[in-house]
C-alpha cells in the first residue's frame, strides 16, 4: 500500500456521509470544506432509505452526484449504517483508488476506522457536531464541527469576541490562549519568532478539532490579534502575503517598562 505524506493535500478524497448523523442542508458546505483539502471523487451516503427520516437528503443526491447506499436496519433502534460505511471505508483504502478520506458522522463508533487510516499514513478529516466524542474527533488528521459550517462569521461579530479575548473573557467559548501558546513554542525559532502557516499545523496536531471559527473569527491571523498583549505580529511583505511571523511577549520587560521611574532624591539644605 502507498504511503502518503500527512502534509501533502490529498489528490482524490472519498466522502463517506452517515446519513442517520449529519444534516442535508449542510450537503453544499460539506462538500466545500472537504474541497479544501482534496476533491471528494468518491461521495457516498449511507443509510435505511426506506425510512421517512432519510427523505430530506433524496432531494440533493442527484444535484451534487452523491450515491446512495442502502442499509437496512436488522433490528429496531439500532444504526447500521456505520458497518456499510466501515466495510466500504476498508475496500477502498486497500483499493488504493483514493488517498484521503472525509467521514461525515458524529458517532464514535468510527475512531477506529479513522486510526487504521492513519496508521496507513492516509489523510482522514472527520465533520461532525459539537457533541462529537473526542476519541473520534482526535483518531483524525483534521476535524471540522458543522456549527462552524452554520455560524456567519462577520466583521461585528469579530470585533465583539475580540473585545472579549483581550478583557480575558470568552463568555461560553473556551480559552484558545494556552493551545495558541504551546502551537507557537513548538514553532518557534532561535529567534523567538514563529510562521504563522507552522503554527496553523501544529495547533491541528495538538487539537485536530482547533478552528478560529469556534471563536468568533474566520481566520487564525485574527484570532492572534486578538490577544495583542500577548503575541507581536510581523509582516514581510518583499517575502509575500503568507510571510505572517508571530514572536511572544516578554511580559516582564512589558511590565517593567509600564513602571513609573523613581523620583530624583533631592537634598536639603
Amino acid at each position: 500500500m502507498k504511503n502518503i505524506s500527512r502534509d501533502k493535500k490529498p489528490s482524490r478524497m472519498a466522502m463517506l456521509i452517515d446519513g442517520d448523523n449529519a444534516q442535508p442542508s449542510l450537503i453544499v458546505k460539506l462538500l466545500a470544506e472537504a474541497g479544501k483539502y482534496g476533491p471528494p471523487t468518491i461521495r457516498r451516503i449511507y443509510g435505511d432509505w426506506t425510512t421517512p427520516q432519510m427523505n430530506g437528503w433524496k432531494e440533493c443526491l442527484n444535484n451534487h452526484a452523491i450515491q446512495p447506499i442502502q442499509q437496512f436496519r436488522y433490528t429496531v433502534g439500532k444504526n447500521a449504517t456505520d458497518s456499510a460505511l466501515i466495510i466500504d471505508a476498508m475496500d477502498l483504502l486497500h483499493s488504493e483508488l483514493v488517498d484521503g478520506f472525509c467521514i461525515v458522522s458524529s458517532d464514535s463508533d468510527y475512531t477506529r476506522l479513522a486510526t487504521r487510516i492513519r496508521e496507513a499514513g492516509i489523510f482522514v478529516m472527520g465533520i461532525g457536531q459539537r457533541k462529537t466524542p473526542k476519541p473520534f474527533v482526535n483518531a483524525c488528521n483534521v476535524f471540522i464541527f458543522t456549527e462552524n459550517l452554520t455560524d456567519d462569521i462577520d466583521e461585528r461579530k469579530i470585533e465583539e469576541a475580540g473585545k472579549g479575548a483581550e478583557n480575558g473573557k470568552g463568555g461560553q467559548k473556551p480559552n484558545p490562549l494556552p493551545i495558541l501558546k504551546e502551537a507557537f513554542v513548538m514553532a518557534a525559532d532561535e529567534d523567538g519568532w514563529a510562521h504563522l502557516g507552522a503554527i496553523g499545523a501544529n495547533l491541528r496536531q495538538l487539537d485536530p478539532s482547533f478552528d478560529s471559527r469556534t471563536f468568533g473569527y474566520g481566520q487564525l491571523l485574527q484570532l492572534i490579534k486578538a490577544y495583542k498583549d500577548v503575541f507581536t505580529i510581523r509582516k514581510e511583505d518583499e517575502k509575500g502575503p503568507s510571510a505572517v511571523y508571530v514572536k511572544l511577549k516578554d511580559k516582564r520587560r512589558s511590565s517593567r517598562s509600564r513602571k513609573k521611574a523613581p523620583e530624583p532624591m533631592v537634598n536639603k539644605v
